[in-house]
């Protein structure tokens, strides 16, 4: 009697129950499997995050709307990129408290990726049976920050990645949403939560809308219950509602992607070789494709596969941008980056079989299979990896062409810029150009609520105020990347140049180039 009542004494001296430590343990082991994606991803975006003080045209566009007031933003967006706005407005603030510079410029980036990587650590390891779990989710959580597509987001100042961590989290709750059911104040609180985000997403780009068909499909697959519908569907709802006036304002300012080329056949080659592999990982996770458990089952055993998840999350974006590229073209990787996470979902899918499979052998094995696998996936794209890092892997770097004009302006010297859009390298980097004329320009981007301000279109004007000037430093840029002008006041410049002033000094530097033209003695 007395040794009855004294082992639970201690057991509640001890801090828990004997029934309560696996349950710690098994805590303390997912956290695990969470953090070392996390750490493993801040590492890769740490390494190199300045790619040499470069910084290339679409990223500059960050940078100079953030440095605007939020009134200047505010206008800017009622004339275009007000599909960036919400993005633009959280960069003006960081600005505002961290200052300019690459790192306040990508480290958003990094961080968003690296919540990515740990909620598809945290789904792959609740969907994948048995201790394999934990390793399948670490490796579709590694994997994630080694793909290529979110390499080159990884360290980019612009608003995909940040959209990619919103799917994350919105796949991660539709999941726990799987498991336990829609009932409860909790839940209702988290299909609150999934709404928010969705909405949150939309704001940042509203393509990012295309993960709820992906969902669709998750729930038609796991034969979702009908009170699951109807909450994930009124959640829906509610974020397109939220989007729809972006949504609608922004497709009157269309001409902005007019430069995305028509779909090809071509083009749909890179997608194709992903949905190849992710296809690889949905029939290596084929055992629990499909099951979703019956009615009496508790609720851990209702939860849908990683296939169910990773590969709608993979295949649905991609198609759907597809066909509304065949309305009007918008084929870019980036807008649907987020599809990434269903690849390396059902990488780790991969990777969980064959822990599996190793474990039928010996445990050392199976616990080496996607440690080896990670690290032989790292130095295989290793010189991908430093290719990123560098200058040379974007179209051009506005700090370096910027460095060059400050090298080579004089007093009195004025400046012209072909197209009018490579005066972002001023508005990046404004001291570089301190002293220099801008003559072309009639209203500046941020009076004009422009990326690239206002120039005039009297070839009158324009010539005599060239004519003004014994020195002109003209910004363009290299001749690899430079496509002819088709606006007529850039004509007038290079006909004024060509006729009346000659080259004496000419720098390319990192797809971007400054020549500095003086008047001849003739036409002085």
């Amino acid at each position: 009697m007395t040794s009855g009542t004294s082992r639970p004494a201690r057991a509640s001296r001890a801090g828990s129950t004997p029934a309560e430590v696996p349950q710690e343990g098994h805590r303390y082991a997912a956290r695990l499997v969470v953090l070392v994606p996390v750490l493993w991803t801040l590492g890769l975006g740490a390494w190199g995050l300045s790619r040499q003080d470069s910084v290339w045209r679409d990223e500059a566009a960050t940078w100079q709307v953030a440095l605007r007031s939020t009134g200047e933003i505010w206008h800017m967006l009622g004339n275009v990129d007000a599909v960036h706005g919400l993005y633009y407005l959280l960069m003006h603030g960081l600005f505002e408290v961290f200052g300019a510079g690459t790192t306040t410029l990508r480290l958003p980036s990094v961080l968003a990726v690296a919540v990515a990587a740990g909620c598809v650590a945290a789904i792959a390891r609740r969907l994948t049976p048995g201790r394999a779990g934990a390793w399948a989710g670490i490796g579709a959580g590694t994997a994630l920050g080694l793909l290529p597509a979110v390499q080159f987001q990884l360290q980019e100042g612009r608003p995909y990645a940040l959209v990619a961590a919103g799917a994350g989290l919105s796949t991660l709750l539709l999941v726990g949403r799987l498991e336990t059911g829609p009932d409860g104040r909790r839940g209702r609180a988290r299909w609150w939560a999934y709404g928010v985000i969705v909405l949150v997403c939309a704001l940042l780009n509203w393509l990012s809308l295309l993960v709820l068909p992906a969902h669709a499909a998750t729930l038609w697959w796991v034969r979702a219950g009908r009170p699951v519908l109807l909450r994930w569907a009124l959640a829906s709802a509610g974020a397109v509602l939220g989007a729809l006036p972006l949504v609608l304002f922004s497709r009157t300012q269309s001409g902005q992607v007019s430069w995305i080329p028509p779909l090809t056949w071509s083009m749909l080659i890179g997608p194709a070789i992903l949905l190849a592999i992710g296809a690889v990982g949905a029939l290596l996770d084929r055992p629990r494709a499909g099951s979703h458990g019956r009615p009496h089952d508790r609720p851990r055993d209702r939860r849908p596969s990683v296939a169910a998840v990773g590969l709608p999350l993979l295949v649905v974006p991609f198609v759907a941008l597809a066909g509304l590229s065949l309305v009007q073209p918008l084929f870019l990787d980036r807008y649907v980056l987020f599809s990434m996470l269903g690849l390396a979902l059902l990488i780790g899918a991969a990777l969980g079989a064959g822990v599996r499979a190793a474990a039928r052998r010996s445990s050392l094995a199976a616990a080496l299979v996607v440690p080896v696998a990670i690290t032989g996936a790292l130095l295989a794209m290793l010189p991908l990896e430093l290719g990123k890092r560098a200058p040379a892997s974007r179209v051009d770097d506005v700090l370096a062409v910027a460095d060059a004009v400050a090298r080579l302006k004089g007093a009195g010297d004025a400046v012209l810029y072909v197209p009018a859009a490579r005066r972002d390298t001023a508005l990046v980097s404004p001291r570089d150009f301190a002293g220099l004329a801008d003559i072309a320009l009639v209203r500046s981007p941020a009076a004009s609520g422009t990326l690239k301000g206002v120039e005039g279109e009297d070839p009158a004007r324009l010539r005599a105020a060239m004519l003004a000037h014994r020195r002109i430093l003209l910004v363009t840029d290299a001749a690899k990347n430079a496509k002819p002008s088709g606006a007529e006041r850039d004509r007038v410049k290079a006909a004024v140049l060509r006729e009346h002033f000659v080259a004496v000094a000419d720098r390319q530097v990192r797809g971007r180039r400054v020549t500095v033209y003086e008047q001849r003695a003739d036409a002085r």
